[in-house]
């Protein structure tokens, strides 16, 4: 089974997010900031996830220094932004994701992104 983690500080979207991709098969963990989610990365539970879901604004660490820290630390593990803002796109730690979804009811998007780059 493929791992994501979905890096989210809004409650009902992480629990949104949760239930929608674990239907689809996926095991999710959750980080609620950037923080959370580079101690998870570090490898202090033991487990690397195949996939990163990153928020961009977010408290204690946001999104932007999330993936330079990714970046610094070579991971391997492909990333979609996942954020309300249109505005960011031309960031330049944004450009180095692997794509960029804006956040919608419709999940689609999301979901066809996730299997391109990991499949099911």
């Amino acid at each position: 089974m493929k791992k994501i983690l979905l890096v989210e500080d809004d409650k009902n979207i992480q629990k949104l997010l949760e239930e929608e991709l674990q239907e689809d098969g996926y095991e999710i963990d959750v980080a609620s900031n950037g923080k959370e989610a580079l101690s998870y990365l570090e490898g202090k539970n033991g487990s690397k996830p195949d996939l990163i879901i990153l928020d961009l604004r977010m408290p204690k660490m946001n999104g932007f220094e999330t993936m330079g820290n990714i970046i610094k630390s070579r991971q391997d593990t492909p990333v979609i932004i996942h954020t309300a803002y249109s505005s960011y796109r031309d960031d330049v730690m944004v450009m180095a994701a692997d794509a960029y979804i804006e956040k919608s009811h419709d999940l689609t998007k999301l979901k066809e992104m996730i299997k391109e780059l990991i499949g099911e």
